[in-house]
């Protein structure tokens, strides 16, 4: 089963959302370039992603505690 939630979002809309729980503005995206630097190989996850769906989730009486990003990411980070 993959363990993610069911809203895909896009990195551009990760940043900006992170930003509005932090109260900090989501400025200039980070250059591939740097990743690369920093991450190596593993930057490929960041820059190209990963469409994983969670559709046995989706398909049972699961339901998600925070199946938004933003209430997500102010749990996480409360």
């Amino acid at each position: 089963m993959n363990a993610v939630a069911p809203q895909q979002v896009q990195q551009a809309d990760l940043a900006r959302e992170l930003g509005r729980v932090l109260h900090r503005p989501a400025m200039v995206p980070t250059p591939a370039w740097a990743l690369r630097l920093v991450l190596g190989e593993q930057a490929d996850l960041l820059l190209h992603g990963a469409r994983a769906i969670p559709r046995k989730a989706l398909h049972t009486d699961f339901s998600f505690r925070y199946p938004e990003l933003g209430t997500a990411l102010a749990e996480a980070l409360r």
